[in-house]
Formats: C-alpha cells, structure tokens, sequence
C-alpha cells in the first residue's frame, strides 16, 4: 500500500527537494529558509559590511564577528518567541543568498513585522528575493496565523518596494524623513499585507502550498 500523510493537506505533496531528498519545511520556488548557524557568523559579517547591501538597512557602522556573535546569542533566545530569523538558501546547492524573518511577534494581535535582506549585488535582480519573502509571508499566515505582516522600507530602495508590491504589500503611509541616510533626512515608507490578501493570491500560493 502507498503511505498515507495524515493531516497533511493534498497541496503540500510533492513540494520541491533539496540536493538530499529533503523537503524543506519553508520554501518557496527555488528558495527554502533554514536557521542560521554559527559557520552562518561570517559570512552575515561580510554581507553587511558592503555598503551595496547595508545601505538600505537601519546599520550605521561596519560589524565585527564579536559583536555578530553577541547579536547571535540574542536571536536564539529569541528564536521562536518575539521573532523567527531564517537563512534563505538556494534549493538547487544549498547555497545561502540572505536572511530574512519576522520580528516583533505580536500573537495577541496576529501581526509581525518583515525584513529582508539579498546578501550580495550578484543575487539581485533574479527573483530569490521575491521567492523569499513569498516563503516568509506563507510561513507567517499559514504557520503562525498572523492576521497581518508589515514592513518598512527606505523611499531612496524604489527597487524594493516594486518587490514589495509584487508579493502582495500595499502602502499604508509614509514616516516623513524619518531616517538619516547618505548625508540626508530620507523618508520611510509602511506596507503590510493582511491574511485574506495572501488568500486571495491563490489561498496558499505564496508559500508554495499550492
């Protein structure tokens, strides 16, 4: 007799696999997200000591590997609690191309807020970023039944933001120079997308459960 996978709902069978035959608890396209682990330090230290990447993110100095131990020491106490911080990896060779998470886990309420980060220019612009957060958003309605996601982004990111908007976040409103960024004040600007927008998606496609 064939096995039978009680619970589970019929369009999770056949989720992609990785390199060995694992399915990914979280993925999404060709991304799945895992958490990250120690080996995981220096290269986070390397992601964002390049300007390119921090420039968008609320970092103001470079970072050491001693101080991105102390932060990991943090996100384990963390972990599963007021957030959920994942390593986004290629299905194909495992091979890590950012982080991402929700933070500010609000159960009471159903709300979280997002961030995402592409570790390197070289993984820009071919969809990770979007196959990610489409990763992160399922995982948070469909997992933690979050009621809404949100997100800020820097007005001088427009790139961002049209990732945004193509996942499925709107515009709530704008923090008006809200942040000092390359010798000036920058506006910040607030989306979310709510549970029955992620449905209305395809009741389940952005987090490959369809």
């Amino acid at each position: 007799m064939g096995s039978v996978r009680v619970g589970v709902p019929r369009r999770l069978w056949g989720m992609a696999a990785r390199r060995d035959g694992t399915e990914p608890q979280i993925q999404h396209g060709r991304v799945f997200l895992r958490p990250a682990e120690r080996e995981d330090i220096p290269r986070f230290v390397a992601w964002f000591n390049d300007w390119r990447t921090s420039r968008t993110l609320a970092l103001r100095a470079p970072m050491s590997v001693p101080s991105e131990e102390r932060w990991f020491e943090g996100m384990l106490e963390r972990q599963g609690k007021s957030d959920y911080h994942f390593v986004a990896c290629l299905l194909e060779d495992d091979r890590p191309i950012g982080n991402c998470g929700l933070h500010e886990l609000d159960l009471v309420n159903g709300s979280a807020m997002l961030g995402i980060a592409i570790g390197t220019p070289d993984d820009r612009g071919k969809g990770y970023g979007t196959e990610a957060l489409r990763a992160l958003v399922g995982f948070g309605f469909a997992h933690l039944r979050l009621e809404r996601i949100w997100l800020d982004v820097y007005a001088i990111n427009p790139g961002a933001r049209r990732v945004y908007e193509r996942v499925g976040f709107v515009y709530e409103g704008t923090l008006r120079r809200a942040v000092y960024r390359e010798a000036q004040y920058v506006d910040v600007v607030r989306m979310s997308i709510l549970a029955d927008e992620w449905r209305a998606q395809g009741a389940g496609a952005a987090a490959g459960l369809q």
